[in-house]
């Protein structure tokens, strides 16, 4: 009896991991999502100065811009690849595609700092539907794991090409027309993407997926975007009342809703995965990583632009060497992990990132672009290795029916820890920029306007007697760079930290060699063992 159902197991598992005719084509299609993502990032980075200009917005308010896009996408993206799961992922990548779509063309149109961060704030929501879907249908597509680690390289290395294609379009349409433009270039991907993911990318959710689950959904988002804010405020202001009551509220929102997927027939999220170490590990060092790195990234374009005085082309083109390190170091990263081990490239790489950060600690105004280039080029090649290796444990540790969820969990950590670090590092910045004395004969007013960014910095400096204005200008420049300085080097210890914590977590996890080896057991009571695909992927967890 036990050989006949061992054998219809394996007969069925045979089928379900035949290749998937038109994959490729489909996977085409899926990293236009991913491009779209990590175009509309960098290109935000670059229009600051602009936008700063135009809209005026206060130091604060400039922050929200920066991350309230992140604070919103955290809060949903573990809800929104529950959803995709239970509906569908091809129908939530589409619709979402059109959401976002519409919306940069509210943000391309924005007329005061408040409009401004409506829209990202609602680009976040549709932009939670994206990124679990796309990774989730890798998951569905590509059974065979080497076959799926390439094809996570791929989606990988066009994240890291829409940071390249972002600064380097948006500083030729910032060069030739207003910063919304920059929003504008998301349209014809996403009709794109639309007319033609419709055709050629396949469906797929869990087949009995249970209901979707309404309170964790608001628990999870006032639970994230409630501690963010409270983190970003203290940072800032200090502690507060209203600072520390919209910290509790989170933890205790946090804490009900892990309580509450325990008690689940069909939880929002199965917090079983996190007993799987692989999993666990792979999940912390993303978000260690984005968070040691998010915040001088943020910082970098208003540093080439405002400091350095380089065209948005030309900074965006300096940025370039970053993305070309990320995508080559992607495309290889499963083939070097197999040869090697999945500790050793994910912990070496995030060590190589936090000693570029520390080198960074060095940057002031006349550092050469040759200098730059090269300590961007490794950060690149790094990040590369690192988040292209996590993403594919984290996938191959579930079983495909949870690929959304799961998917959503690695996306959280990176938007968890991007809004951490433009919140905690971009704080250290600020703090210290805000810090420069005033220029002799300058006037007060025009030192308190400065105070309030680097752009309100040029801005008041133009408004001065040549001398007066260099005078500001320049104390504020000294002052921006030092606290770039600062933030390289927290970003460092950070990284090298999650580089130990990436070296013990993620002991004896391997990369599965073949579709058989990525099956569950026949008992799927088994224990948790750490060694991660290669020992069965999915039937590890409890």
């Amino acid at each position: 009896m036990s050989e006949t159902i061992a054998s219809g197991r394996a007969g069925s598992a045979h089928v379900d991991d035949q290749p998937r005719p038109g994959r490729w084509l489909a996977l085409s299609v899926l990293v236009l999502a991913v491009l779209l993502v990590g175009v509309d990032v960098t290109v935000l980075g670059l229009a600051t100065p602009f936008l700063s200009e135009d809209l005026r917005p206060s130091g604060t308010q400039l922050l929200w811009i920066g991350d309230i896009y992140s604070f919103v996408i955290a809060g949903l993206l573990v809800s929104m690849g529950s959803l995709g799961d239970r509906i569908g992922r091809k129908k939530l990548l589409l619709v979402g595609s059109v959401a976002f779509g519409a919306l940069s063309v509210v943000a391309a149109y924005a007329t005061t700092p408040e409009m401004m961060i409506a829209a990202r704030a609602l680009q976040g929501v549709a932009g939670a539907t994206l990124m679990p879907s796309t990774l989730a249908l890798i998951r569905n597509l590509f059974h065979d794991p080497k076959e799926r680690s390439l094809a996570i390289g791929i989606w990988g290395a066009m994240a890291s090409a829409g940071t390249a294609v972002g600064p380097v379009l948006g500083g030729f349409l910032l060069g030739h027309f207003w910063w919304g433009s920059v929003f504008l270039i998301n349209l014809p991907v996403m009709a794109l993407l639309v007319v033609v993911g419709a055709k050629v990318i396949p469906e797929s959710r869990n087949p009995d997926p249970g209901p979707w689950d309404v309170p964790s959904v608001l628990l999870s988002l006032v639970g994230i975007v409630a501690v963010v804010y409270a983190i970003k405020e203290a940072a800032v202001h200090g502690f507060r009342w209203d600072i520390g009551l919209a910290a509790v509220i989170g933890v205790l929102a946090l804490i009900v809703f892990v309580r509450r997927q325990h008690t689940l027939a069909s939880p929002l999220l199965n917090m079983k995965l996190f007993q799987h170490r692989g999993f666990s590990g792979a999940v912390l060092a993303d978000l260690l990583t984005i968070l040691g790195l998010s915040g001088l990234v943020f910082f970098l374009s208003q540093f080439l632009q405002m400091v350095q005085s380089r065209t948005p082309l030309n900074a965006g083109l300096t940025e370039l060497p970053a993305a070309v390190g990320a995508v080559g170091a992607g495309l290889a990263a499963g083939w070097v992990a197999r040869r090697l081990t999945v500790r050793v490239v994910v912990a070496g790489g995030l060590a190589v990132v936090g000693l570029s950060l520390a080198g960074c600690m060095t940057l002031h105004g006349d550092t050469g672009t040759l200098a730059l280039s090269v300590i961007l080029f490794v950060v690149g090649v790094g990040a590369g290795f690192a988040f292209t290796v996590t993403a594919d444990v984290i996938l191959s540790s579930v079983p495909k029916e949870e690929a959304g969820a799961a998917s959503a969990v690695s996306e959280t950590a990176y938007e968890l820890g991007a809004a951490l670090g433009i919140a905690l590092l971009g704080s250290i910045v600020t703090s210290i920029y805000r810090g420069f004395g005033t220029p002799a004969g300058v006037p007060e007013h025009a030192v308190d306007a400065a105070r309030e960014s680097l752009g309100g910095a040029v801005e008041a400096a133009g408004q001065l007697p040549a001398d007066q204005g260099a005078a500001l200008l320049k104390a504020a420049q000294d002052s921006f760079v030092n606290g770039v300085d600062t933030a390289a080097g927290v970003g460092a210890v950070v990284l090298l930290g999650a580089a130990v914590a990436a070296w013990f977590l993620l002991r004896g996890q391997e990369l599965a060699n073949s579709p058989a080896q990525a099956q569950p057991a026949p008992d799927a009571a088994a224990p948790v063992t750490g060694s991660g695909s290669a020992a069965g992927g999915p039937a590890e967890l409890p």
